[in-house]
């Protein structure tokens, strides 16, 4: 009985020390704020979401992740209700942001490895899958730097700030500045971004 009781003991401890050693390696996970997106259009860096880039990108330790990328300079609606704007409104809104949902992997180091699109604004964008290929997520500290490649080739960049780290302010906020590789099936593997204006959309961005 005292053997089985140590060896049980022993497993549980394990056990344990294996969950917290994972949960410790995903490097992404936690709530982000978006700091800065440009598009790299022939060379030129133009701001993918105006002046003042609004976003926030949460990925959960069960592996979801939901992605939000504003323009706070999107003019309100004159209606006040969102079914109702005009075609200049819906057109201003839809180009100039974007949210999406869905599920992410990592790799044995903790690393972004890609994701799937479950849900999303632009409903283009949905069953989508994002690869290292076309999708990368690079954390250095409380930054991650996202570059996502569009199918014709365009690349967008957003930089990203772990929520509850110290940063310099941005200027709306004064106060505070999935789907693994070919062949993985797991969402922990060795194997979105964000699409802004013509297409709807970073970041993941995304």
């Amino acid at each position: 009985m005292t053997i089985r009781l140590a060896i049980l003991a022993l497993a549980l401890t394990v056990s344990a020390s294996a969950f917290a050693q994972t949960a410790a390696e995903n490097q992404v996970v936690g709530t982000w704020r978006m700091v800065s997106a440009t598009i790299d259009s022939g060379g030129k860096n133009i701001a993918a979401y105006g002046e003042k880039p609004n976003g926030l990108l949460v990925f959960t330790p069960d592996m979801h992740f939901v992605e939000v990328l504003t323009d706070a300079d999107v003019p309100r609606f004159a209606s006040n209700a969102r079914g109702e704007g005009t075609d200049d409104e819906n057109r201003n809104a839809m180009s100039r942001s974007i949210g999406f949902f869905g599920t992410y992997t990592v790799d044995e180091t903790g690393e972004f490895s890609g994701n799937r699109v479950e849900g999303s604004t632009f409903p283009n964008w949905v069953g989508s899958v994002r690869t290292r290929d076309d999708l990368r997520m690079v954390v250095d500290g409380d930054r991650m730097t996202e570059q996502f490649r569009r199918p014709e080739g365009t690349e967008i960049k957003i930089e990203w700030q772990r929520v509850g780290a110290s940063s310099p302010p941005s200027s709306i906020f004064p106060a505070r500045r999935g789907i693994p590789e070919t062949g993985c099936l797991t969402r922990r593997c060795s194997s979105t971004s964000s699409k802004p204006v013509t297409e709807g959309s970073g970041g993941l961005i995304s």
